[in-house]
């Protein structure tokens, strides 16, 4: 038996998560903003922690953290998966949205993170899953703000992970890729439109349009896997489209660097100018 912190957990795959881990008869602390979103599972499994959290607020996570560990004991699984998408070209994303996005996906993820380590490190073991996306790893029009923020939250864990692997902490970055949630729906959040980006936006939604989305109750039963592993990924993508994507754009880069390696030996200046 695990015990589980999730957040973000009223709906999407943090509901999913959640789902999963009490199914098999794990306990969870469960965190959402708006916690009777968990009424129907508190109902279902009356062992599960609902705890109001809005994961901006750095007193409240210090508190929720402390409370699911009064709770259950120690944490052996930490997912942070609170979070949304703000959509708009970079023109028309401002610096107070840019900031809100940064504030949650990055910043709140980590105050979970430093909350909840102090303790793992303490008995030497626990498992934090930072939930990302494929957005993490390559970035699309009309997403900027969103890939920034997965972008730094991959940096982040990875140098999380160089650094709390000598005290049996592990972690691992999930990279789902196009997943039937909410993600794009009543979560997400836009940026004034400039009408010289319609066309952009015509052209992304059309290609969303003809691929098909994953199952998050599938995803659950993935990530039960990855935190079970004695030796868990340090990054795992999610979907069956993810991989393809994902080497396609370390591909492009990789000719890309290589097309231009004069120019890496040039500014060396081990080789002789053009």
């Amino acid at each position: 038996m695990k015990s589980w912190l999730i957040t973000g957990a009223s709906k999407g795959f943090g509901r999913a998560f959640t789902e999963a881990a009490l199914e098999r008869g794990d306990r969870v602390a469960a965190t959402a903003r708006d916690i009777a979103a968990l009424a129907d599972l508190e109902a279902r499994y009356p062992e599960l922690v609902a705890l109001r959290l809005d994961v901006t607020d750095a007193a409240a996570v210090r508190d929720r953290v402390a409370e699911a560990e009064e709770r259950l004991g120690a944490l052996d699984v930490v997912v942070n998966n609170a979070g949304y998408g703000h959509f708009g070209a970079v023109e028309e994303v401002t610096d107070a949205e840019l900031r809100d996005q940064l504030e949650t996906n990055v910043f709140g993820a980590m105050r979970v993170v430093r909350a909840a380590l102090p303790r793992m490190r303490e008995r030497g073991r626990g498992r934090i899953v930072q939930v990302s996306s494929i957005g993490g790893v390559g970035a699309f029009a009309n997403l900027g703000a969103y890939h920034a923020s997965k972008w730094a939250l991959e940096a982040l864990s990875e140098s999380l992970a160089n650094e709390v692997a000598r005290f049996g902490v592990e972690v691992t970055i999930v990279e789902p890729g196009g997943f039937a949630t909410d993600w794009a729906g009543p979560s997400a959040r836009w940026s004034e439109p400039l009408a010289a980006y319609d066309p952009m936006r015509d052209e992304a939604a059309a290609r969303r349009g003809t691929q098909a989305p994953g199952d998050p109750a599938a995803a659950a039963r993935a990530l039960l896997e990855v935190v079970d592993a004695p030796e868990p990924p340090l990054r795992v993508l999610f979907g069956a489209l993810a991989p393809g994507i994902v080497s396609g754009i370390y591909e492009r880069r990789l000719q890309e660097w290589e097309a231009w390696r004069e120019i890496a030996d040039r500014a060396q200046g081990t080789a002789p100018p053009a």
